[in-house]
């Protein structure tokens, strides 16, 4: 597996589908760029969800989640793209995506997007 940054997610079969269980991820190192002025944006991602029959595989969500660096987006953007990516690959029972971004002028933002 290559370990560049990129958009693709793998996945592996979930070991235990007959259960609802729920994982959850934290990446307090997120970066994005602000569309406006191009300067880094800092967040924690944080990514709960009960799967069905796929996981996400780590690795490849870490490159994908490194692969946001260079872009530029509003945070609500980014946010629900993180989601639309990670339901289209792994088809949860039911996900929550929540961006909180650190403090940018004295503003901090928590968008919360979730799946159904």
């Amino acid at each position: 597996m290559s370990t560049s940054a990129t958009k693709q997610l793998d996945t592996f079969s979930n070991p235990a589908p007959q259960r609802d269980y729920e994982i959850r991820f934290e990446c307090p190192e997120f970066t994005c760029l602000c569309p406006k002025t191009g300067q880094p944006d800092f967040a924690t991602i944080r990514i709960r969800y009960v799967p069905d029959q796929l996981c996400v595989e780590l690795k490849s969500l870490k490159l994908y989640l490194w692969s946001f660096r260079n872009d530029g987006a509003f945070h609500e953007a980014v946010t629900n793209r993180i989601l639309d990516d990670l339901v289209r690959a792994t088809q949860p029972r039911k996900m929550t995506v929540v961006g909180d971004f650190y403090v940018r002028g004295g503003i901090t933002t928590v968008v919360e997007a979730s799946y159904p």
